[in-house]
């Protein structure tokens, strides 16, 4: 198994506040760059502390061979759908509420957030820019902490004496939110609402492999592939693909100063035994993507191919079988930048972030990448 030294004799490392820096507004991305592999590469090879200023047509060419490229396919939902809350007389009041897709609980439970006030019981008729066959409300179940909400969702069935609901499975719900829902980018990327990028944002918020439903979020490494830069990497490389889905805590802030006492969020992941021997037996394991490695990672340790993946990476914490990374540049004091410090040293992280700036990189989802060998 690889040996990474762990970069923890430094106290400070423990410390949220070492992990901030200062992050212009104009530095980040707010449209994807097209073509995909147009986006910049900043290369780092820790060995010998070479850094190589590149771009994605080139990322092939940086990578050692018996390399295996581990991928993240999961989709991102179209998670938020707008809604009006009815009165006691049915009437839908004319303030519009966002409900926005967090996971499912189970095939008829939903955990959403609603941004407006409902309390348990109330119900909301859906809205859509394309018309429903049946009208369909969501039913608020119970209400939660932290402004989330477990909700059913039915649509109204109308025979010749009466009124029925029928309660959605979970598949139709995710084909609800597909069909009328709105892609959930991320609060630092702007958007008029009378012209969303809509059919931009749909295309390139999302990997050319993404194939399971599930994320509220991209996995924004992933989107610096086009079909063609991926099937030349895969005549040149073995390549698998693993599932995690991305949940709305990937944004949640980091409150603890101690980062040692944070509750990391959990997300459901999936690992195929095709996928999971590939990983255990690889010569070299390239992970695209943060969400990949916390997979691997996770895989590594409990010896599990499926369920809650809840790994927080910082440096301390060793890579079982992680060696080499793909990522974008990453929020301040965020679990993302100290898995990226746990693999390079916090002060070589932020030195890297400062050299990306200077050289105009973009950072965050539709920014830039950089490659860890």
């Amino acid at each position: 198994m690889p040996h990474h030294n762990a970069h923890s004799k430094d106290s400070k490392d423990f410390l949220l506040s070492s992990y901030d820096y200062t992050l212009p507004q104009s530095a980040i991305a707010q449209s994807p760059s097209i073509p995909r592999e147009s986006a910049k590469l900043l290369v780092y090879e820790r060995k010998s502390g070479k850094i190589t200023h590149s771009d994605f047509y080139h990322f092939g060419d940086f990578i050692p061979k018996d390399t295996l490229l581990v991928f993240n396919n999961t989709k991102v939902i179209n998670a938020r759908i707008y809604a009006h809350k009815l009165n006691s007389q049915a009437k839908p009041n004319p303030k519009r509420m966002e409900i926005f897709f967090h996971k499912v609980l189970d095939s008829f439970r939903f955990l959403v957030q609603i941004k407006g006030r409902v309390k348990s019981g109330d119900r909301l008729i859906l809205q859509s820019h394309k018309a429903f066959t049946r009208p369909i409300i969501a039913r608020v179940l119970e209400c939660c902490e932290n402004g989330m909400r477990i909700v059913e969702f039915m649509e109204s069935i109308k025979t010749h004496s009466s009124q029925e609901n029928r309660i959605l499975n979970d598949k139709e719900v995710f084909e609800l939110f597909n069909n009328h829902g709105y892609i959930p980018l991320p609060p630092y990327i702007k958007r008029d609402e009378a012209n969303q990028n809509m059919q931009e944002d749909s295309v390139f918020y999302q990997s050319v492999f993404a194939k399971e439903l599930g994320s509220v979020a991209a996995p924004t490494a992933s989107l610096h592939f086009s079909k063609q830069s991926l099937e030349s990497l895969q005549k040149s490389f073995q390549t698998c693909f693993v599932t995690l889905h991305i949940g709305a805590g990937t944004f949640m802030n980091v409150e603890s100063e101690d980062i040692r006492h944070h509750a990391i969020h959990k997300e459901y992941f999936s690992i195929s035994s095709a996928s999971a021997k590939a990983i255990t037996h690889a010569k070299k394991v390239l992970c695209v993507g943060t969400t990949s490695a916390r997979c691997v990672e996770y895989m590594m340790r409990y010896k599990v191919l499926c369920g809650e993946c809840d790994i927080f990476l910082y440096p301390g914490v060793e890579f079982k079988r992680v060696d080499y990374l793909l990522t974008n540049f990453h929020l301040p004091k965020s679990t993302l930048i100290m898995l990226v410090s746990a693999m390079v040293g916090r002060e070589k992280c932020l030195e890297l972030y400062n050299i990306a700036l200077e050289k105009g990189y973009k950072f965050y989802s539709y920014g830039d990448g950089v490659l860890i060998l």
